[in-house]
């Protein structure tokens, strides 16, 4: 058991490195933690001029609103579909782009391919989504290409049956390169022995990722897994918002969209506050879910 003689010292001998630390708590206390009370609107009906605490009590009335409400089944089949989407081909992207910058002996042509999938990534959101607008148009670059080779021009986000692979499509050319980095990072970590051995034993390059690189990264891969997982419901509305209009909404609106609709637009702010902090349990529960079944399949957990 830890006294507390041990911890004054602790703390005066690492006074320091706690000093570094205090910007990091404070700016979660403030801005992560402190506002939590106002989850409460979620069981109220929020009134601006009374404010939270005085606002009138409606306990669960905001959450059966939502469950009962025409939008509830669509909204969740698209935030679900995104994500598993978006995991089934956007979280194998880098790892996959990893394993082949890996294999690349030419340092300067390694070097150039990684800029030129790094770069995406620091282009302004609002901006991919201008050029994926003006890419998929009637008179875009993608159905010139169609045309030529005997297609028909669509107005491709006009069809709601094209918005997820769109959306998945360039949020994998965006993210691929610097999601790779975190992989690379990964396997330069890997005793370089191992592949000696691999070699003398007759092991060509396929059985070395299979059996080498692929092992020595798993921890890596499964904790981003879990974390991916714990934000399946958390699909970023900023991307959506911009690509989505009327027309694609039985396939593009999501549960972060219909919460800023209601919140924002309608100032429905407990209701949007009550599907937000559903949004937020759900995302909960697979965490601790996806963690657990982790440590058990694969002793590799975030706790």
């Amino acid at each position: 058991m830890v006294t507390k003689a041990q911890v004054i010292s602790d703390f005066k001998r690492n006074k320091y490195v706690y000093l570094m630390v205090l910007p990091v708590m404070a700016y979660y206390l403030i801005f992560h933690y402190g506002p939590m009370y106002g989850a409460i609107i979620a069981f109220k009906d929020f009134n601006a001029v009374a404010g939270i605490l005085k606002s009138p009590w409606v306990g669960f009335d905001n959450f059966i609103s939502f469950f009962s409400s025409v939008y509830f089944y669509r909204l969740i089949k698209n935030t679900i579909l995104l994500s598993i989407f978006n995991i089934l081909w956007g979280f194998p992207a880098p790892i996959i782009l990893a394993l082949l910058l890996n294999e690349v002996r030419n340092l300067y042509f390694k070097r150039y391919i990684q800029t030129i999938t790094y770069l995406p990534h620091f282009i302004s959101l609002v901006v991919v989504c201008g050029i994926i607008i003006d890419f998929t148009s009637t008179r875009g670059v993608i159905n010139d290409l169609i045309e030529f080779f005997g297609g028909k021009r669509l107005n491709m986000l006009m069809m709601p049956g094209m918005f997820r692979s769109l959306y998945i499509g360039s949020g994998i050319w965006q993210e691929v390169g610097w999601g790779s980095i975190i992989y690379l990072a990964a396997i330069a970590g890997i005793d370089q022995e191992l592949y000696e051995a691999a070699i003398i034993d007759g092991a060509g390059r396929w059985r070395q990722v299979f059996h080498i690189t692929l092992p020595g990264i798993a921890p890596t891969i499964v904790i981003l897994l879990i974390l991916r997982l714990g934000g399946m419901m958390s699909v970023g509305f900023e991307k959506v918002i911009l690509l989505y209009n009327p027309t694609t909404m039985e396939t593009a609106d999501i549960i972060s969209t219909y919460v800023y609709r209601r919140g924002l637009l309608d100032s429905d702010y407990s209701f949007s506050a009550a599907v937000g902090l559903f949004n937020s349990v759900i995302n909960f529960i697979l965490l601790v879910l996806a963690n657990r079944i982790s440590r058990k399949a694969s002793e590799t957990s975030l706790w």
